[in-house]
C-alpha cells in the first residue's frame, strides 16, 4: 500500500507522526505551503520565529507549488496548489489522507484522488461547540451530513471529535480512532527533576515554591488571564508564551499581588524543560481550542494537567481523573481548588504511563493503519452513501 498525505504546512505535532508511519508503511507527504517567521508571528505568537527541530526529515516529502497571491492557513484560498492532480495521478497511490477541508488545496487533493478512485481519509479535530454564526450552524446541519460521507474513512483524535462526526449521521464504521499525540519520548527525556530545577533558579524560582504554569499563545480564545485572577493559591505562575496579551496579563498579576514569571516564546527544543520546572499546567482555553497538544506535552513530562471542560481535549486526558482535571470554562474558584488538589494528591508514575501510551505515537499511527487495513479490504463505489 502506498499513501499519500496532503496537509497545509510543517507542523511541530504531524512530523513524529508522519515518522512513525513511515516506518511501517509507504508514504509521500505534501505540504501546501512553509510559514515564513514573519508569518509565524501574525499567527499570534507575536515573535518572529522558525521551529527549532527538525520537521522533514525521516519521511518523504515535497513542497507544492502555492499560486495564491495571498499565501496562508487562515483563508480558504491562501493555500492554491493545482499540481497536486498530477502528483496523485503520477504517484502511484492507493489511499490518500488530509488533514482537513478548510483550505482550497484540500478541495485539490480530494477531487484529484476521487478522479483517481483513490479513497480519501481525513484526519482533524473539530467539535461541535467551536463558536459559530446560527445561520453558519444551520447550514451546516443540512449541508455536512452528506459532504462529509465524501470522506471513505473518518480519522477522530477524541471523543468530541468522535461525536462532531456522529452528529452529522456519519457511518460509525467508517469512523477508526487515531488520537492526538506527541513524541512523549523526546519530552521524557528532555524532563528530569534536574532540569526543572535548573530552570526554576533560572527564572528565580525555589524549589519549594508551588508553580502553576500557562503554554502557549497569550491570545483571548486561551484565557490566559484566568491563570492569573484571583484564586487564594500560595502559588506563582510561570507563562511560556507570547501574545499580544502579555501586557493586560502583567498589569492583572501586579494588581493582584500574583508573582509571575515570563519565560517568553520557548522553541520546541526548549518546551520539555518549562513544563519541568512546573507543579501543574492549567489551560482556561474555550471550545476555539479544538483540543489542546500542550497538556499532552505536559503529561509527557510528568506534569499533571487542569483544563476546562470547553477545550477539546477535557474528555479524553481528565475524565479517568489520572494524570488532570477540568473545571466549567471561566470558573477560577473550581480550578484553583482542581489545582490545590492536584499539588497535595500528585499522580503516580503509573498513571502518567498509561495515559502517555494511550496518545502515543503507537497509538496514532495504528489508527491511520486500522483505516487503510479496512479501506484495503473493502470494495468500493465511489458514488455510495
Amino acid at each position: 500500500m502506498r499513501l499519500a498525505i496532503l496537509t497545509s504546512h510543517p507542523i511541530q505535532y504531524y512530523a513524529p507522526l508522519f515518522r512513525c508511519l513511515a516506518e511501517q508503511i509507504d508514504l509521500h507527504v505534501f505540504f501546501a505551503y512553509e510559514a515564513t517567521s514573519e508569518q509565524q508571528a501574525d499567527a499570534g505568537f507575536n515573535t518572529q520565529f522558525q521551529w527549532d527541530i527538525d520537521l522533514k526529515s525521516g519521511y518523504p516529502n515535497s513542497l507544492l507549488r502555492n499560486v495564491s497571491k495571498n499565501v496562508g492557513t487562515g483563508h480558504f484560498r491562501g493555500c492554491d496548489t493545482p499540481d497536486i492532480e498530477s502528483e496523485i495521478e503520477q504517484g502511484s497511490f492507493d489511499v490518500m489522507l488530509v488533514t482537513g477541508w478548510h483550505l482550497k488545496s484540500y478541495w485539490q487533493g480530494i477531487m484529484a484522488a476521487k478522479r483517481c478512485g483513490i479513497p480519501v481519509m481525513v484526519r482533524g479535530d473539530s467539535q461541535l461547540a467551536t463558536p459559530r454564526k446560527p445561520m453558519y450552524r444551520l447550514a451546516k446541519e443540512l449541508v455536512y451530513p452528506p459532504f462529509l460521507r465524501m470522506f471513505d474513512a473518518g480519522l477522530y483524535v477524541g471523543a468530541r471529535n468522535r461525536s462532531y462526526y456522529r452528529h452529522y449521521s456519519y457511518p460509525t464504521k467508517r469512523l477508526f480512532h487515531s488520537p492526538h499525540c506527541v513524541d512523549t519520548e523526546r519530552f521524557k527525556k528532555n524532563a528530569s527533576e534536574e532540569i526543572g530545577l535548573r530552570n526554576r533558579a533560572k527564572h528565580s524560582l525555589c524549589a519549594e515554591d508551588v508553580v502553576i504554569m500557562f503554554a502557549g499563545r497569550l491570545v483571548d480564545f486561551k484565557r490566559p488571564l484566568d491563570v492569573v485572577r484571583e484564586h487564594g493559591l500560595e502559588a506563582k505562575i510561570a507563562v511560556a508564551g507570547s501574545g499580544p496579551m502579555e501586557n493586560e496579563m502583567n498589569a492583572l498579576a501586579e494588581s493582584q499581588g500574583v508573582p509571575i514569571r515570563h519565560l517568553g516564546f520557548q522553541n520546541q527544543s526548549e518546551m520539555p524543560a518549562a513544563y519541568a520546572m512546573a507543579d501543574i499546567l492549567v489551560l482556561p482555553s474555550t471550545a476555539q481550542e479544538t483540543w489542546g497538544l500542550v497538556c499532552n506535552e505536559a503529561i509527557a513530562t510528568n506534569t499533571p494537567v487542569v483544563v476546562s471542560d470547553a477545550a477539546g481535549c477535557a474528555p479524553d486526558l481528565t475524565a479517568s481523573e489520572l494524570v488532570g482535571r477540568s473545571f466549567p470554562v471561566g470558573n477560577i474558584s473550581v480550578a484553583a481548588a482542581q489545582v490545590k488538589d492536584l499539588v497535595m494528591n500528585p499522580p503516580r508514575q503509573a498513571h502518567f504511563d498509561s495515559v502517555n501510551e494511550a496518545f502515543s505515537l503507537r497509538a496514532g499511527a495504528e489508527g491511520v493503519l486500522e483505516a487503510i487495513e479496512h479501506l484495503s479490504a473493502s470494495t468500493y463505489n465511489l458514488m455510495q452513501w
